[in-house]
């Protein structure tokens, strides 16, 4: 199958999927977002700049999992014991639930189910700068998940991001319909 053909498929398989998902994941979505406010009193949902497909800037949505002005001093990489996030944060991050909102990224054809994961224009920026192949991956749309997430862990020094973004451009030499299933 060609290029052309398999990206129609996998845009058909992206709208259908993530519609069905998002309205299953809807009491999830309900009680999460009650268990949100009644944490900090705060918004339910943040949102973020990303860097998407042919380096468009859009708007990805999320569970908001960090404390009220967490990054009043700048945008900076998450760690593992990161003091910013919530505790109810903290289990939708382990559990992954704060990214379902994303489903509806992918809705608009912001994302993919698959493909890499899009990076904050801020990050980005720089880590082009040390990096100047990382904005290959603006060759394809990005994802909510993919290949680099599967099968490497989360990156959060340049070194682990030059390994990750090995793992981005594997994918995008061999996109296929059989690796998106994979």
């Amino acid at each position: 199958i060609n290029r052309k053909i398999q990206s129609h498929i996998k845009r058909f398989f992206d709208l259908f999927t993530s519609s069905f998902l998002l309205f299953l994941s809807l009491p999830i979505l309900l009680t999460c977002a009650i268990l949100i406010f009644l944490e900090d009193k705060g918004p339910i949902f943040y949102s973020q700049l990303r860097t998407g497909l042919k380096g468009k800037v859009f708007r990805i949505y999320k569970l908001r999992t960090m404390k009220l002005n967490a990054e009043s001093s700048g945008p900076k990489w998450a760690t593992k014991k990161d003091k910013r996030i919530t505790k109810v944060g903290n289990i939708l991050r382990k559990s992954r639930i704060d990214e379902i909102p994303q489903l509806w990224n992918v809705i608009k054809n912001d994302m993919s189910l698959i493909g890499p994961r899009p990076e904050r224009p801020e990050i980005e920026n720089n880590l082009i700068n040390d990096i100047p192949e990382f904005r290959l991956r603006h060759n394809v749309i990005p994802g909510l998940s993919g290949w680099a997430q599967v099968n490497y862990f989360y990156a959060s020094t340049l070194s682990e991001t030059e390994m990750k973004l090995s793992f981005d451009l594997f994918y995008i030499k061999n996109y296929s319909l059989l690796l998106d299933l994979i």
